[in-house]
């Protein structure tokens, strides 16, 4: 009984990430302000689905393949970056709308990439994650910036303030974006070293 505590935590934090994402499109829509595209297109959404899916799939299945603990590590990862760079870059903005309901900027923000990170150091993976399992993890947040950037370009809408060239310019984007992949880089190398620090080996 005791392990099923953990999958059925798993779970409900899992579907309460969806239900924040869905009751997000729900009020927008109702609202008259939906746009799929621009919604679709943040990252802190994006990284919630993964999380709110992902979570589903481990607590039902309870798989603990390698593959399976790699890609948990990469969703860790995101959750991560989206709880940080919220807290540094966004919290303090004034008159920005954040969430269209403020119960789910609670929990896309502060509660998920909570319990991710939290899962992840009093659960970790008890195989190794390799230097190179890791450095996939950062395939999608490179990916995320390319594609903000071109879209952006095209449509003339960014998500944030910090990947917005034209309310600063293209250099100051591009410091704040190495900035952060600097900060990425260094999470995903002690998110993969947690497995030697709770199972050192003899």
């Amino acid at each position: 009984m005791k392990n099923k505590y953990p999958r059925i935590l798993r779970t409900f934090f899992g579907l309460l990430g969806l239900s924040s994402v869905l009751i997000e499109i729900i009020v927008l829509t109702n609202e008259g302000v939906f746009n799929a595209a621009n919604f679709f297109s943040f990252f802190t959404i994006l990284s919630n689905i993964i999380a709110g899916v992902y979570l589903i799939y481990f607590g039902v299945t309870n798989n603990h393949s390698q593959r399976s603990q790699v890609i948990r590590g990469g969703v860790t990862l995101y959750m991560l970056m989206t709880g940080v760079i919220f807290a540094i870059l966004l919290a303090g903005l004034e008159n920005v709308r954040l969430t269209a309901v403020p119960w789910d900027n609670l929990v896309l923000h502060y509660v998920m990439p909570f319990v991710l990170v939290i899962d992840w150091l009093m659960s970790p993976p008890k195989e190794e994650i390799t230097q190179k399992e890791s450095l996939t993890w950062i395939v999608v947040p490179v990916a995320y910036v390319v594609y903000t950037l071109m879209r952006g370009s095209l449509v003339d809408w960014y998500p944030y303030p910090f990947l917005n060239p034209t309310l600063s310019s293209y250099g100051q984007v591009i410091g704040i974006s190495v900035i952060i992949a600097i900060f990425v880089v260094g999470s995903a190398a002690m998110l993969a070293r947690v497995p030697l620090w709770r199972y050192p080996k003899s």
